[in-house]
């Protein structure tokens, strides 16, 4: 079935390329056989955009078989091969950065000046870097460590890999998951989330029109339960690269395992955001605003929990609440569009509770509801302060995933740094000071993946990104990526031409 719901051309320009279906399997596009139907709905309206049939255990076989077939000759394929083909397929992406920007605001309901500003040319960018990186894929260089034999280390792809990625970020996950998978030599099979298919489809169609080999990148769109558990513990696929929730983190994990597969999680996160009371108050909290409520806060780096220094502390909440006063919800596509509407109804209740559980033992500074008129059709919800949370507490300790900021205050460094610490995630944090040895400091003792000092937000191609503790291990990005996505062999060789070596004598012999 394809339903091209109600989005206009100019919302949703590439809707002709969705008439096939939502499975991308060697090269082509294809409806999913699971019998069942899902539709992609526009959350800024309500409205269904786009229904197509949900794939099955057949179709994760069949895209797994793909990857499997295409394996060999992409794996063979040398670096500059591969970097050359990639090198093309980012000036595809570049050629319909248009139509990528308005489906990702269409099925997340991003602004579309941040679809246009950060997630096509970060994932544009993503696929240049990578394209580079394809050449660079080096083990240590050969030497005598044992003196009698020649050591040296290989790089070599796993294999396929299947991987899961969220409805956050569609784009720029899909972009993550693929890039160095394929840069490394592997192929893979991605599952997107079912709500957000449609640009991690227009990714693999771009890569197949550059003249990326049929199979080595393929998309299954489906149910976690049904697709998603079939591909990680598809006995052909060779590793697992998840992004998503800790919960549903350790489901993954607990499927992948039993097959003994390679692992990458990336997973939830609840950064601190730590304001010393030298710090520049107007930077921290236009910070603060910017990286509380980037993409209407479901992003697992967005400053959730400000601890601000005493003598900062009520001015840092004047302040940052008046900033949030000054941000403009509206339709996604509009101008004047700061702020969108949360991924969907049900995750716009989810954290409007948690706001109205908070109000019990602490006080809502700003917003707290949802917005009516024009607006209340979609998954609307305001900018959040909140202040007055103890640390124990289910708004400061919880992942929201929302446009939720939470303040508290402290006394010395130690007690910031300490309260930055105190949660089970470790995804990002940042630390605002005009000490450099307090920010050094900071830098140190703060557990987590990222550290930004007098900035929240920004990520780089060139750097790493992911998690401690209980957000996760391995990284997204970088030439750090390599480690997920290859294998390491030691090749050794003898030197000697000796039938007889010395060290033989510990089995059989003298010397």
């Amino acid at each position: 079935m394809h339903n091209p719901g109600i989005a206009t051309p100019e919302r949703f320009p590439a809707q002709d390329r969705f008439a096939e279906g939502a499975q991308f399997i060697a090269g082509r596009q294809a409806k999913g056989s699971s019998g069942r139907t899902h539709a992609v709905v526009d959350p800024a309206t309500g409205e269904e955009v786009y229904t197509y049939e949900l794939a099955g255990a057949d179709d994760v076989d069949a895209a797994v078989a793909a990857a499997r077939e295409a394996f060999p000759g992409w794996a063979a394929a040398t670096p500059g091969e591969r970097s050359e083909a990639m090198h093309r397929f980012a000036a595809v992406l570049a050629d319909r950065a248009e139509e990528l920007a308005r489906a990702e605001s269409l099925q997340c309901g991003k602004p579309l000046k941040l679809t246009r500003e950060f997630d096509v040319p970060g994932t544009i960018d993503n696929t240049a870097f990578f394209a580079g990186a394809a050449r660079h894929l080096q083990g240590q260089s050969a030497g005598e460590y044992s003196g009698d034999h020649t050591s040296y280390v290989r790089r070599e792809p796993i294999g396929v890999v299947g991987s899961i990625a969220p409805w956050n970020y569609p784009l720029q996950m899909a972009a993550w998951k693929i890039l160095p998978a394929i840069a490394a030599g592997n192929t893979i099979v991605l599952k997107p989330a079912e709500l957000t298919p449609l640009t991690s489809l227009l990714f693999a169609r771009a890569a197949t029109d550059a003249g990326i080999p049929d199979g080595v990148i393929n998309i299954v769109t489906g149910t976690g339960k049904e697709a998603g558990e079939h591909l990680i513990g598809h006995p052909d696929v060779a590793m697992t690269s998840f992004t998503g929730s800790t919960a549903v983190g350790k489901r993954v994990a607990e499927i992948a395992t039993a097959t003994v597969k390679r692992l990458h999680l990336e997973l939830g996160g609840k950064a601190p955001f730590v304001v010393f009371d030298d710090a520049d108050l107007e930077a921290a909290a236009n910070g603060a605003v910017a990286g509380a409520l980037i993409n209407t806060g479901q992003d697992c780096t967005a400053a959730t929990r400000a601890y601000v220094q005493r003598p900062l502390y009520e001015a840092f909440v004047e302040r940052t609440a008046a900033l949030m006063e000054t941000v403009r919800l509206g339709d996604p596509f509009a101008p004047g569009t700061d702020l969108g509407p949360l991924i969907s109804h049900v995750q716009r209740d989810r954290v409007a509770a948690f706001v109205d559980r908070a109000r019990a033992y602490a006080r809502v500074v700003t917003g707290g509801e949802a917005p009516k008129g024009a607006l209340e059709k979609g998954a609307y919800y305001r900018p959040t302060l909140i202040a007055g949370a103890a640390q124990d507490s289910e708004i400061v300790q919880s992942e929201i995933f929302g446009p939720v900021l939470v303040v508290l205050p402290f006394d010395t460094d130690d007690e910031g740094i300490r309260l930055a610490n105190d949660t089970p995630y470790g995804l990002a944090a940042s630390a605002w000071s005009g000490n450099v040895y307090r920010a050094n400091r900071a830098t140190r003792e703060i557990k987590a993946g990222c550290v930004w000092i007098n900035d929240h937000i920004p990520i780089i191609s060139e750097m790493p990104h992911g998690g401690y503790k209980a957000s996760g291990f391995g990284k997204d990005m970088s030439v750090y990526s390599f480690e997920e996505y290859t294998q390491v062999k030691h090749v050794m060789f003898d030197n000697t031409a000796v039938a007889r070596k010395d060290w033989h004598r510990t089995v059989f012999g003298d010397r």
